[in-house]
C-alpha cells in the first residue's frame, strides 16, 4: 500500500498544498515564496529519498515566519498521515552530516510524543532574505504535528548556510531510516504494543 499523503492548509496568512510519498526517489518540486526554505526542502527530499511537491503562498510582505511555521505543520501532518499505523516501521533514525566546516547530527523517534531539543546556537541573522531563527520554528511545528521526538545537535560550524544545510540533509537521512520497514518487527517497535 502506498505510503503517501496530501495536505491542504488555508489560513488568513498562508495557502499551502503539499504532497508526500515516503517511498519515492528523492524528487522535490518546491515553491514556497521563501527561496532559502525551498532549497532546504529540496535537499531534505533528495537525501531522504522522498517525493515531495509543495506550493505555498504566505504573507511574506510581513515576514516569512507564518509561511515557515505552517510548512513545518503541513510536513509534520503529511509524515504522520503517510506512516499510518507504524506497523514494522523502524521508528528511530540518526544521521551525522558534514557540510564543509559544519557538522550536525539529527536523531529522531516516531514515538507519537512531540519533543524538540535544538542545540544549535543561531544568531539573529539572515541567509539571503531568510531569518535563520526560523529554522527552529520550522522544527517545532514539524515535531508537534508529526508527533516525533527530535534532537538536533550542532558539533561545530561557522557558515550559517552550511550549518542549516547540514541539519536539513541529516534530517532527511534520519527520516528515511526511521520510516523504513524491517520485516523482523512484528506490530510496532514498542514493548507497550502502541506508539502514541
Amino acid at each position: 500500500m502506498p505510503r503517501s499523503a496530501t495536505i491542504d492548509r488555508h489560513t488568513a496568512e498562508t495557502r499551502i498544498h503539499l504532497t508526500l510519498s515516503l517511498d519515492g526517489s528523492g524528487r522535490g518540486e518546491v515553491a514556497t515564496s521563501v527561496p532559502f526554505l525551498d532549497h532546504m526542502l529540496v535537499l531534505l527530499t533528495r537525501h531522504g529519498f522522498f517525493d515531495l511537491t509543495v506550493q505555498a503562498e504566505g504573507d511574506v510582505q510581513v515576514d516569512a515566519h507564518h509561511t515557515v511555521e505552517d510548512l513545518g505543520i503541513c510536513l509534520g501532518e503529511a509524515f504522520k498521515k503517510a506512516i499510518g499505523d507504524k506497523q514494522s516501521m523502524r521508528r528511530y533514525g540518526r544521521c551525522t552530516m558534514p557540510m564543509h566546516e559544519a557538522l550536525a547530527t539529527v536523531d529522531i523517534d516516531f514515538s507519537g510524543r512531540p519533543c524538540l531539543v535544538f542545540n544549535v546556537d543561531l544568531p539573529k541573522a539572515k541567509v539571503g532574505d531568510f531569518d535563520v531563527e526560523l529554522t527552529e520554528e520550522f522544527f517545532v511545528a514539524f515535531c508537534n504535528h508529526a508527533g516525533v521526538n527530535l534532537h538536533v545537535n550542532l558539533a561545530y560550524g561557522s557558515n550559517l548556510h552550511h550549518i542549516i544545510e547540514a541539519i536539513f540533509k541529516a534530517f532527511g537521512r534520519a527520516l528515511d531510516e526511521a520510516t523504513g520497514s524491517d520485516e523482523r518487527i512484528v506490530g510496532v517497535m514498542s514493548s507497550k504494543g502502541k506508539l502514541e
